[in-house]
């Protein structure tokens, strides 16, 4: 799904991994987490190649809005 539009993910911002939950848990503000800020992840549609990957993120004002810009529903089913 990469390429479409930047993500917003939970995740608050933090400059590294270090000290990232490993259980998939949202990191919010512990370990000196930045709420004011999100992260995006994966690229959008007028991106070069190079950020077009979920492993690519950056933080930015979650007021940030955008054509390039959305996030993903997910459901578990039963």
């Amino acid at each position: 799904m990469s390429g479409n539009v930047w993500e917003w993910i939970e995740d608050c911002w933090h400059e590294t991994y270090t000290g990232a939950p490993t259980d998939g848990s949202a990191w919010l503000e512990a370990g000196g987490g930045n709420c004011g800020q999100r992260v995006l992840r994966g690229g959008s549609w007028g991106d070069s190649p190079g950020y077009l990957r979920a492993s690519f993120r950056f933080g930015n004002f979650a007021g940030l809005r955008g054509n390039f810009i959305g996030f993903r529903l997910a459901q578990d089913l039963p």
